[in-house]
């Protein structure tokens, strides 16, 4: 069965975005990174074995689809390239009740039930998926229980406030499975649940 990994960015107190609009993460969608070489390799590593992306309504409303597959079309010595063209050849579901059609290759959109849909996803052939989303999005699969491996990248700030992902509810009990620091600042956390 595929597992379900959930990458997150996150401050050192847990917010996973900041009620003011002002930078905090090393990296954002931007072709500008504070990530240093090591973690870009790990982090490549990890997502290829991905097969399946989950997106929420509102990354692909934002860009996300555009931006990786732009991204994917520069030289691949772009420090980025990797992980663009992974984005644009694997399968892409977009959760939600509120689109009603894919216009973007690759894509398609799935709305109901949460837990069923996911469900059905894991149960395919192929690879592991990756989510992509919100704090909100995050809340609902951590709440569903639908999360089978954390993978936490703690960048190098404080925020104060913010939205969190473990709000609606979530696991008591994570077992630690690995945990790398960078040179750049940033630590990452691999967790999945017990029992």
């Amino acid at each position: 069965m595929k597992k379900l990994i959930l990458q997150m960015q996150m401050s050192v107190d847990g917010f996973v975005g900041a009620n003011e609009d002002h930078a905090w993460q090393l990296w954002e969608w931007g072709d500008e990174s504070g990530w240093d070489d090591e973690l870009k390799q790990d982090f490549n590593a990890v997502f290829a074995g991905i097969d399946t992306i989950l997106l929420s309504r509102k990354m692909v409303q934002e860009g996300y689809l555009t931006h990786w597959g732009n991204a994917a079309k520069k030289f691949p010595r772009d420090p980025f390239y990797a992980f663009a063209q992974r984005v644009v050849d694997a399968q892409k579901v977009a959760l939600s009740d509120k689109l009603k059609h894919s216009v973007w290759e690759r894509t398609r959109v799935a709305s109901g039930d949460l837990p069923r849909e996911v469900n059905a996803l894991k149960a395919g052939e192929g690879g592991d998926m990756a989510v992509f989303g919100g704090a909100g999005f995050a809340s609902a699969l951590i709440a569903a229980g639908l999360v089978d491996e954390f993978q936490l990248f703690i960048n190098p700030a404080v925020l104060g406030a913010g939205r969190r992902i473990f709000d609606q509810g979530g696991f008591q009990n994570l077992a630690l499975l690995g945990s790398k620091a960078y040179a750049c600042g940033m630590v990452v956390n691999s967790y999945a649940p017990v029992g």
